[in-house]
């Protein structure tokens, strides 16, 4: 099939089993599957800058499914979301603009691939890192032992630590959010992981969720299950405005969106109930190696010149 505006030849049925996956994957992990969705259209030929800006317009309507479907679950800090999609927005306009500049002096596609390789692979080791220290200690527990508290200081999360030192930070104003089970903490942190996270959102497309829900977790604190359906609900705000503003830049192939969604929709649900069966150390463990396939098909492309058909 045809796709005119961004001027590819791709199987309808490779987009919508690949919206399904990646609706599966984003409803049981709170992102917005772009660490696929990217790379799986880059690796058939999509140009990079319609990769970032279609897989936006794509990840809008599978986010509303998703966020539906955890609201229901009671996943959703809405309070939280609504704080977080001020400083995504102002991330998303940056991060569009940086794709904007490397179109101009035409090299898009190697920087924002190699980009993408460095992220997601940082992303996946320090999950994998984290997740094995957190079930190492749980065993040790489970065991009946009880170590020192030298070792304890060593294996624990590091949720335990770098959460707690920034629920510390007292730069005011400071905000509540007892859904997150979160008492006081300052809303310039909130701030500063939205606009990080928006940045990669405009920068590398979809919504940015293999950074803002590890981010979510690892530096605010918020529970696994909550940060899921938490950073879903924001990506549907987000990312709408990111489809907008790289709408009107020329970056979105709105049909290639639209045969991914048919697939996603579904997907997006199954993955959603499927959290409810796992506790949130091996939901992360099982996000660990997902990155790492983005990251493998964006350097073969790379690599070898050659696009999948």
């Amino acid at each position: 099939m045809d796709f005119l505006i961004s001027g590819t030849h791709i199987s309808p049925i490779y987009l919508m089993v690949v919206g399904f996956v990646i609706g599966i994957l984003g409803g049981f992990f709170g992102v917005g599957g772009s660490f696929l969705a990217g790379p799986a259209l880059f690796a058939v030929g999509v140009p990079m800058n319609f990769v970032v800006g279609t897989d936006l317009a794509h990840i809008v309507g599978k986010s509303i499914v998703a966020a539906k479907r955890h609201r229901m679950l009671g996943n959703v800090d809405i309070k939280l979301g609504l704080i977080m999609v001020i400083g995504t927005i102002l991330g998303v306009e940056t991060g569009a603009q940086i794709i904007q500049q490397l179109k101009r002096h035409r090299n898009v596609d190697a920087v924002v691939a190699v980009a993408f390789v460095i992220v997601l692979v940082g992303i996946s080791a320090f999950i994998g890192w984290e997740s094995w220290q957190t079930s190492k200690m749980r065993k040790t527990e489970r065991a009946g032992k009880s170590p020192s508290k030298r070792k304890l200081k060593q294996d624990a999360s590091a949720i335990a630590y770098v959460a707690k030192y920034v629920q510390g930070l007292h730069l005011p104003p400071m905000v509540s959010l007892p859904n997150s089970g979160i008492a006081r903490i300052s809303l310039w942190t909130i701030l500063v992981v939205a606009y990080v996270g928006g940045v990669f959102s405009g920068f590398l497309g979809g919504g940015a969720g293999y950074v803002r829900m590890p981010a979510l977790v690892y530096v605010l604190g918020v529970p696994t299950h909550v940060a899921v359906g938490t950073d879903l609900f924001e990506v549907v705000i987000s990312a709408s405005y990111g489809t907008f503003t790289h709408a009107l830049k020329g970056n979105v192939d709105i049909l290639i969106a639209l045969v991914m969604h048919t697939g996603a929709a579904i997907g997006a649900q199954i993955g959603a109930t499927l959290t409810q069966y796992f506790h949130g150390t091996r939901i992360r463990l099982a996000f660990v190696p997902l990155p790492l396939l983005g990251a493998a098909l964006i350097v073969y492309s790379l690599i070898t010149g050659h696009h999948l058909k």
